[in-house]
């Protein structure tokens, strides 16, 4: 069980989200970054869709009322335990009665606080991720709040001492330009790409777009100079999924993220590859982003280092476990 003692608004519950539910109006929701997750499971031991807490605001705090293991993945920031600094994407031990607390990022926008066993909220249609706008899901459907008790998952794994490279360093980023604060992006043209004017065309690939304030989980809203149609057009609504770049008739983009409508009709100018939205995640308002077109080919060829990255951590994690429990039984046969 833990407690939370301080939290700004907008802090949730979060699984790797309720896919198959979409046809029925129903978003997926889930984390924003799920590299993020999936790292902290698999440092913690855990089942790869176990839900943890997403973090967009700070500083946040939290008691554990009993021993746990704990790692914060997705962000760099001061992290403490009882006044003690940690690491983040690193797994320790907290006792019953310490206080976890994470400050502002210096690096990224969204931490995980991904617990042993996984935080235990009600599943809802295959989830426990919270969906806000449709209040269910998570804690009672709604953000956390100072009070808020939240039960963890059964494991008796209390281990600490190991941790992960960060993705930006394992993975890296095909596409360093030497500018701290923009975000490439690989993106598929799309299809409503051929309505855009050639000239719009090469704008979307060629200049930066600004984050604006006017963005959250649904989607970011892009700033820049307006794209334009040969002409305008009425489409018929489709589906859409994370990823999509719509273009508004105000001509400036917004690309649609974890809690993204079901159905929408703006001109679809391109999709942001799988592998790179974690990045977009990790992105804060006012950070500018680069568009690198790519093929579909490249766009899965893409997720083939993201899926090394994981199996060598699981192996690591697996070995250092193993190892663990072979010092555990020597110590207790010496006492013996």
């Amino acid at each position: 069980m833990i407690t939370i003692l301080e939290t700004p608004p907008l802090n949730t519950v979060q699984d790797l989200g309720r896919p198959g539910y979409r046809n029925l109006g129903v978003g997926s929701s889930g984390v924003m970054d799920p590299l993020a997750l999936e790292v902290g499971n698999i440092l913690l031991g855990n089942a790869r869709g176990d839900a943890c807490i997403e973090l967009q605001t700070y500083p946040f705090s939290i008691r554990f009322d009993a021993t746990t293991s704990f790692a914060i993945t997705g962000i760099d920031a001061e992290i403490t335990l009882d006044g003690m600094k940690i690491l983040p994407w690193s797994v320790e031990t907290a006792g019953a009665g310490q206080v976890l607390r994470v400050g502002p990022p210096t690096w990224g926008a969204r931490g995980y606080v991904c617990v042993a066993g996984g935080i235990d909220v009600p599943s809802v249609l295959g989830s426990r991720s919270t969906q806000l706008r449709g209040a269910f899901g998570g804690l009672d459907g709604r953000p956390l709040e100072a009070g808020d008790t939240l039960a963890t998952g059964a494991t008796t794994r209390h281990l600490s001492g190991y941790g992960a490279l960060p993705p930006t360093v394992a993975v890296g980023d095909e596409y360093d330009e030497g500018e701290p604060r923009t975000v490439n992006l690989r993106a598929i043209p799309a299809t409503d790409y051929a309505l855009f004017t050639p000239d719009s065309q090469q704008r979307f690939w060629h200049t930066p777009w600004r984050i604006t304030p006017q963005s959250n989980r649904v989607g970011y809203r892009l700033a820049g100079e307006s794209l334009r149609l040969h002409h305008a057009v009425e489409l018929r609504s489709y589906g859409i999924v994370p990823g999509i770049v719509q273009v508004p008739p105000a001509g400036e983009p917004i690309v649609q993220l974890a809690d993204a409508n079901t159905a929408g009709g703006y001109p679809r100018i391109a999709t942001v590859i799988e592998a790179d939205l974690w990045r977009l995640a990790q992105a804060r308002i006012g950070t500018r982003i680069r568009f690198h077109e790519c093929t579909h080919q490249q766009g899965v060829a893409a997720m083939q280092p993201v899926a090394a990255y994981l199996d060598d951590l699981r192996m690591m994690v697996a070995h250092y476990q193993k190892s663990a429990r072979c010092r555990s039984g020597a110590k207790a046969g010496e006492k013996a």
